[in-house]
């Protein structure tokens, strides 16, 4: 089945509306928080389409900027159960339906 024009549309105004982070939940201080945020939207933004490495650069600045042993996943449909070190957890929606989890467990 071919994708029509207002298909197309539609999912550029959908995308366009969703543009923002919007965090489910997070148990980081306010600054780490913010730092993590704007770190997973410059990494989506620069991956649009390799969410491998837009992980990867996240994982590897965090590993850098608050000590190693920080973990990230990123996709859409997935679910998750994790042990993770109290303050250290941020779990956010991106452009829409791209879900990215971060967190530090040693």
């Amino acid at each position: 089945m071919e994708e029509t024009e207002e298909d197309k549309k539609d999912e550029a105004d959908y995308k366009r509306l969703h543009s923002f982070p919007l965090i489910r939940h997070s148990d980081m201080p306010e600054e780490m928080r913010v730092e993590t945020m704007e770190l997973c939207v410059t990494a989506c933004e620069k991956n649009p389409t390799n969410n491998e490495s837009a992980a990867k650069m996240i994982k590897e600045t965090m590993d850098k900027k608050f000590g190693s042993s920080w973990h990230v996943v990123i996709g859409e449909g997935f679910g998750f159960e994790i042990t993770h070190e109290v303050k250290n957890l941020l779990y956010m929606f991106f452009g829409g339906s791209l879900a990215v989890c971060v967190w530090k467990c040693s």
